[in-house]
């Protein structure tokens, strides 16, 4: 065990568990009622008030490393003064003295050239446990030294009127002491969100490594790469979970200067409301002991837990170590990049389920980000809301979106490269008549493009957007591959389109200064 004192963290009179097993954690867990076991063995958890992120309370300290790198939009790169992160540090390290605390030593990025380790000291036994499952795992912790600290307390609320935050909860980063707090919220999400927005900063300043909210998968044959970007609820870990295919990770990657993909994690954090063994085989399968269930109902006939139950919450989550997962690769590192998709929930129902792009179309649609917000994702999200999340994740992204989709661009000079856009969301229809694609439609059309079977069909020019659509598609009825020929009113479709497109126009104005025409013709053009 290495050797360490809690009081170098300003932490007094606390004893601490670490690195303890996941079956150790799970019976702490039970026997201080903090948690319930399934009839399988499968521990779940109540996370309290938060079933989900709270975007707005995360902050960055503004100082010489952050005020000219980061983009501050006031939305989720909010400042934050030093002196203020110093007294909220005390007040926390002296909140989690006197207390039983669990430590834990561990790492991101699969690719080691890029190795940060992470010493993470938590209030809650099951903050510890999902970090084991999320963070990669040493197997040797004898030069173990951590490059960055994360403070996590659930318990702890701040003052915002002392101390500087919005609300009780908060996340913070401090790059110039590499120091992460975490307090008032006990979703897990929070943890898993801060360390990606610290890689997101650190890997293309430093490193010259493009960081993206994608997940990616390999053919066993071929051994090309696939890459998935889209928000939480898109359908990232669902679609990338392919039985014919090898997972490399399910949400967060880095792409090299020499073309290596990697997984920043160790781990999953599927949204499982409404799983099944035979839509979703991959991750149900992983429902088993040493994975952490959040925020389900279990029904009272059986025991087990009722995945259609949303009494909490929509977003019922699962996180478990990616090996519970059969087919992985298993250094969680690839190459030969093949097919780039941009997961999209659109909630008018007038996006198509798969339209091909060009480069342009590729950076301005990256750059946007267009997507919905889905239930339960964040904090008071009821219902899909069309929205704009540029880079397919802006609440985790500190640098100006044109630096990231700039570095996209470059990678699109590779003429191997496809990109796809994939509507996992609403057909036939807006929020209102129209309903939510088959995923088994979705998992046909991206195996046809994985195939290569798209390349060899016919495909039209969608009006306005300008994307190609196809066709045709092997398994997929031709009636639902063009919108206008599933939709009923015919008026109001193109009315759609129209408001639509304007509100690409209009968000597109907030970077019209800092592109150029490689990034604007990419843009829809209104009749």
């Amino acid at each position: 065990m290495i050797s360490f004192s809690l009081e170098s963290y300003g932490i007094f009179n606390s004893l601490y568990n670490w690195q303890l097993t996941p079956d150790e954690l799970q019976k702490i867990i039970i026997q201080k009622k903090m948690g319930l076991e399934t009839k399988s063995g499968v521990l779940a958890i109540n996370t309290g008030f938060f079933t989900g992120r709270s975007p707005k309370d995360r902050f960055i300290v503004k100082d010489n490393i952050t005020e000219k790198k980061v983009w501050w939009d006031e939305k989720f790169n909010q400042s934050f003064n030093s002196e203020k992160f110093d007294f909220l540090y005390k007040k926390m390290a002296k909140y989690l003295s006197g207390k039983t605390l669990y430590i834990r030593d561990g790492y991101l990025c699969s690719d080691k050239r890029y190795q940060l380790n992470v010493r993470c000291i938590s209030e809650y036994p099951w903050s510890d446990l999902f970090i084991h499952n999320l963070f990669l795992r040493f197997s040797n912790l004898n030069k173990f030294f951590p490059d960055w600290l994360l403070l996590c307390a659930p318990g702890f609320q701040a003052n915002p009127t002392k101390d500087g935050t919005r609300n009780k909860n908060f996340s913070i980063l401090n790059f110039s002491k590499k120091v992460i707090l975490i307090g008032g919220s006990g979703y897990t999400g929070e943890i898993k969100k801060s360390i990606f927005s610290v890689l997101n900063f650190i890997l293309p300043i430093y490193k010259n490594v493009f960081p993206m909210h994608c997940a990616a998968n390999v053919g066993k044959y071929k051994k090309d790469t696939a890459l998935f970007f889209g928000l939480s609820g898109t359908g990232k870990t669902t679609i990338s979970n392919d039985t014919n295919r090898n997972l490399v990770g399910d949400d967060e990657h880095g792409w090299t200067y020499d073309n290596i993909i990697f997984n920043f994690e160790g781990g999953c954090y599927a949204k499982i409301l409404g799983i099944s063994r035979e839509n979703e085989p991959m991750i149900y399968h992983a429902i088993k002991k040493g994975a952490m269930l959040e925020n389900v109902i279990f029904k009272k006939s059986t025991g087990e837990v009722d995945f259609l139950d949303d009494t909490i919450t929509q977003n019922m989550r699962i996180s478990y170590p990616i090996h519970f997962i059969n087919n992985i690769e298993k250094k969680l590192l690839s190459s030969n990049i093949k097919n780039i998709f941009f997961l999209t929930y659109d909630a008018f129902g007038v996006f198509p389920p798969i339209a091909k792009l060009n480069k342009a179309q590729s950076s301005y649609y990256f750059l946007l980000g267009y997507t919905s917000k889905v239930a339960g994702t964040e904090l008071n999200i009821q219902k899909p809301q069309a929205t704009f999340s540029s880079c397919f994740g802006a609440p985790f992204m500190p640098l100006h979106p044109v630096q990231y989709t700039k570095m996209l661009m470059k990678k699109l000079d590779n003429p191997k490269i496809n990109v796809w856009m994939i509507n996992t969301g609403l057909i036939s229809g807006g929020y209102s008549s129209g309903y939510r694609i088959k995923l088994d439609d979705t998992r046909k059309i991206v195996k046809n493009v994985l195939d290569g079977f798209l390349s060899k069909v016919p495909y039209e020019k969608y009006p306005i957007f300008n994307f190609k659509i196809p066709k045709y598609c092997p398994g997929v009825s031709s009636n639902i591959l063009n919108p206008k020929n599933s939709w009923k009113n015919e008026k109001m479709f193109k009315n759609q389109v129209k408001i639509l497109a304007e509100k690409f126009i209009k968000h597109f104005g907030i970077y019209q200064q800092y592109i150029d025409k490689n990034i604007s013709s990419g843009e829809p053009i209104l009749e």
